[in-house]
This record gives structure tokens, sequence and C-alpha cells, in this order.
């Protein structure tokens, strides 16, 4: 035994990395190491032997694995050592610019759309982006004739065989979170409604999802006049632009009566956009007063209460306002995009504080 000792305590010793080391356990230690083989010996010793030899093997062993240990943490501080004297890091130079994340210009938009009207009175309401048929158009007055409920304008949920339930759809307009609302609390009311919506259309100005934000007021006595001033209010906060002129184009939408198409002030100047100015027009939402049947869906009565309502694409009026040329391009993905027209992460619109900073 003395010499097992001196063997592997030697060899342990010029071990000079962890996979040598690795095999002197192996061989001395092991299953079928050396100093194992020696124990297993001791069942063909006799009574007075193996009291004498057993105590012995065992104290090797643990000399062994206790030599193995201590090695293989000096070789762990070597390497370190190593590590250190070939790694190191000039502290006092500059540190290299850290990419931080952006606000999204779809979502900077919403929060500066939400903080406007709230300052208006205005809360956000929200609902389901797959609604039933009912709510999508039932319930907002448009007929089963109509070109919006073809399937190749709206995204019908597939229904097994045999299911007669009412259809349901991917939102072609938040819209329905109107008639939810007013289900629920009644009138009067003053919301607004943005979010995801989806049709099928795709093109430089089109997408198949994109996002608009609904607005509704109902009272006792609400009229287009104050309609016009809530989005002439809007218009001069959202573009920071005092005085915008507004024109209002008699037009036709099944959830009003009257409805109209909202232009407002604009000029091109060697092809770039400029609101607010010139002679021009751009139309920019749909408005009017709601239909008695759309108050009736929802459990309102028409004879008691009345309003306005407006919808605009949160998408179309971003571009607008940071001239961004191409719709499409909100859902790219690209880096190079989003750092460029992306917005601070902690800078909050508020109307004191300023909305696009």
């Amino acid at each position: 035994m003395d010499d097992l000792r001196e063997k592997y305590i030697n060899l342990i010793a010029e071990a000079g990395d962890e996979s040598a080391l690795e095999d002197l356990r192996v061989t001395a230690v092991g299953k079928k190491g050396e100093i194992s083989l020696k124990m297993r010996e001791l069942g063909k010793m006799s009574p007075e032997e193996r009291q004498v030899a057993g105590p012995a093997l065992n104290r090797l062993k643990d000399e062994i694995n206790s030599a193995l240990s201590a090695k293989k943490t000096a070789l762990a501080d070597v390497a370190l050592d190593e590590r250190l004297r070939t790694e190191w890091l000039d502290v006092t130079l500059p540190v290299r610019a850290q990419r931080r994340g952006t606000i999204h210009p779809v979502s900077q938009v919403m929060d500066e759309v939400s903080a406007i009207f709230a300052d208006m009175g205005f809360a956000v309401a929200e609902g389901p982006q797959i609604d039933s048929d009912w709510y999508n158009f039932d319930a907002l007055n448009i007929p089963s004739h109509h070109p919006a409920r073809a399937e190749m304008d709206t995204f019908y949920m597939h229904r097994a065989e045999g299911d007669n339930r009412p259809p349901h759809v991917l939102r072609t307009h938040t819209s329905p979170v109107q008639i939810r609302h007013m289900e629920k609390y009644g009138a009067p009311c003053r919301i607004i409604a943005p979010g995801r919506v989806y049709r099928a259309d795709y093109d430089q100005t089109h997408t198949p999802m994109f996002h608009q934000v609904e607005g509704l007021a109902i009272d006792k006595h609400i009229s287009m006049a104050n309609l016009k001033w809530v989005l002439e209010e809007f218009f001069s906060a959202f573009f920071e632009i005092d005085g915008i002129k507004t024109r209002f184009r008699a037009s036709h939408f099944p959830f009003t009566e009257p409805s109209a198409e909202v232009d407002i002030q604009c000029s091109w100047d060697n092809g770039q956009l400029k609101i607010g100015e010139g002679d021009g027009w751009l139309e920019v939402l749909g408005s009017g007063m709601v239909h008695p049947k759309v108050l009736s869906a929802a459990g309102v009565d028409p004879n008691e209460w009345q309003g306005f309502a407006f919808g605009m694409g949160i998408d179309r009026i971003a571009m607008l306002k940071y001239g961004i040329p191409d719709l499409r391009a909100f859902f790219d993905s690209d880096l190079r995009w989003l750092r460029h027209y992306g917005f601070a992460s902690l800078d909050v619109p508020t109307l004191h504080g300023g909305l696009s900073r």
C-alpha cells in the first residue's frame, strides 16, 4: 500500500491538466481501478487480515481522493490566473453606445390620440378582435347585401359542418366596441375605441391588418356642431398646428345619418405634403350622427338619446404626421426603419409636455 500511495501521489502531482487527472482517478479509484480491485480482495482474507487491510485501504482511498481534489482545485486556479492574465479590459476607455428599444410609430400615435381625447373627457374602450357577424355588421345597420360583408373583403372564421351559430369574423372596424359599450353601460357615454382591424387588402396604402380608432359620444343634446368642434380640436392638437381648417362632405355610411367625410387643409410643395396650410384638401376620416337603428341595437332609446361617431386610420394619420411614405413598412420589422421612426420609450405623450418630443 505504501508503494501504491507513493505511485499515485507522484502521478497526481505531475498531472498537467484535468483530463490527465481524470484518467488517474479512473485508474486508481474507479470501479475497475487498482485500489478498488484491492478492496475486492478483502473477501478472500481471514477476519484477522481484514481488520488490518480494510482500514488501511480506506485510508489510502481517502488520501488519493483528497489529493485528486486538491490537484483539481490547483489546476482550476492556474487556468483562472492564465485567463485573467490574457483577458483584460481597460475600464478607462469610452463605452460603446448601447442599442435601445424604441416605441413603434403606431403605438406612439395610439398614445397621442388617447391623450388628446382623454383631455376632452373621452374614455378608452376595448373589445374582442374576433367578433360575431351580428356585432360587426347587423348591429351597425350594415345590410346582408352590403359589399363589406363579402368574403373578398372580410376574413370569416371557419365553421364546422352543421354549426348553425352566427358566423364570426376578424373585426373589420372597431365599431363593434361601441355596441358592446352601450349594451353594458348605456347612455350617456363618451369613448374612443383604438385597436387592430382586419380586411382582405394589401398594397402601398392598405394592409390586411391595420389600426383604427373609433369615437362615440351619446347624450341628449349632441349635434353635428359638437362633432365638428371635437374633430377640429383633435387635429390642432395632434398635428400641433393651430387653426387647421376642416371640410365636411356629405357621404353615406350605414351606421350614421347624416354622414360626412372629413377633409383637412393641406398643400403640396415639391412633392411634400404640408398639413394646415394651402388651398388643398385631404380626406382623413368618416363621421356622422349615430343611426337610430344602431342605438336601438345597443339597447339605447333613440327617442331619448342621440350622438355622433367617427372613425379614422391610426396608421394613416401616423403616415401624415411623421412623413412615412409606405404603409407596408409598418409591418416589415426592419430595425433601420424602427430606429429612424421610433420614439423614446420613456417619453409619454401629454398635452402639457408635448406629444412627439
